[in-house]
């Protein structure tokens, strides 16, 4: 086990700092204090490292896209439509910064803070743990918020990513990370396989807001109860506006992994564990090439971000779930992710 801090740039007058875990099988992760980001997920071939993860070389690029990459996302992840959701019998109005609706915790979320920061070792696992208090005039949302962020490595190859929250006064709390993950060797992840534990996805409007509604998956490309190659998913997609996938599933409940990604022509693959109820997948159907990174310019399909989380919009929808944090009491949610390469 190891850790290794470095100076990864500056932001504002501020150092940003990379922190890397490494297990004792030479699997590693590696951590920006700017936005509590995944920056890589370095697995071994022969005697280097590949890393799996997209990311960038600045702050400034991780800032400056509309894409979150690697980020932590909070308060809230997703859409809240009008920036508007009820809370104990009051209507609460919160800043927006996509058209009138406010995406993934408004303009001051979690992925635009630098965040402090230390870190643990032990035999068998090594961590960094993120911590930010946040004002309620710092992001617009109720309470005063003291959040953490902890990602886990151990021996199995399991990073664990445990985000907890409590607030001086009720508040929202539904976050998650916004990794993008290529498991291959290639520039896309059309030669990915993807399963899924889910039999329905969310109706959504033009501005990606659910409608309520759940629709089957049966019979569909968003089919992937069953190992589905993602190539021929999305290419059953090219018809459609998006052509590709920017879809919220319902996970269904007790299965555990929720989701599995692979590679076939490499062997590796990436299963996701959450007690939450939706999966949010995204397979960067619009990147373009100004997007410098560090595996080269952007192109559609580069990778693909698969959100654990409560589904969207939640107050604003009964029977989607509960991301309530009450006053003055702890709450976590947390993610799994296990690597194999057999």
């Amino acid at each position: 086990m190891n850790i290794e801090e470095t100076i990864f740039d500056t932001y504002q007058g501020h150092s940003i700092h990379k922190i890397t875990l490494t297990n004792d099988n030479n699997v590693a992760i590696s951590l920006l204090s700017l936005g509590a980001t995944w920056h890589e997920f370095l697995v071994p071939i022969q005697d280097k490292q590949k890393n799996i993860l997209l990311n960038f070389s600045t702050a400034h690029d991780y800032l400056s896209n509309p894409f979150y990459i690697g980020m932590a996302i909070g308060r809230t992840a997703g859409r809240i439509k009008n920036g508007t959701f009820p809370l104990n019998g009051q209507s609460v109005t919160v800043p927006t910064n996509e058209g009138q609706n406010t995406l993934h915790g408004g303009p001051s979320g979690f992925n635009t803070l630098i965040w402090d920061y230390n870190s643990c070792q032990s035999d068998e696992a090594v961590s960094i743990t993120f911590s930010r208090s946040i004002s309620h005039n710092e992001d617009g949302f109720p309470g005063d918020l003291a959040a953490t962020v902890t990602y886990t490595l151990d021996n199995h190859n399991r990073v664990t990513l445990q985000f907890t929250g409590e607030s001086n006064e009720d508040t929202l709390f539904n976050p998650t990370s916004h990794a993008y993950f290529n498991l291959s060797d290639s520039k896309t992840i059309l030669g990915h396989q993807l399963m899924i534990a889910s039999s329905e996805y969310l109706e959504m409007d033009s501005e990606k807001i659910p409608t309520g509604k759940l629709l089957p998956v049966k019979g569909t490309p968003f089919d992937f109860t069953t190992n589905q190659q993602l190539g021929d998913a999305i290419q059953a997609l090219q018809g459609t506006t998006e052509k590709g996938f920017d879809d919220i599933y319902k996970i269904t409940p007790n299965q555990q992994p929720i989701v599995k990604l692979s590679d076939p022509t490499s062997h590796r693959s990436l299963t996701i564990s959450s007690s939450r109820n939706a999966l949010v997948v995204f397979t960067s159907n619009s990147f373009t090439k100004n997007l410098a990174f560090n595996s080269g310019a952007g192109e559609p399909y580069m990778g693909i971000a698969l959100e654990s989380q409560t589904l969207p919009d939640t107050p604003n929808h009964p029977g989607f779930g509960d991301v309530v944090l009450p006053k003055n009491q702890k709450i976590s949610q947390t993610i799994t992710y296990q690597y194999m390469n057999k």
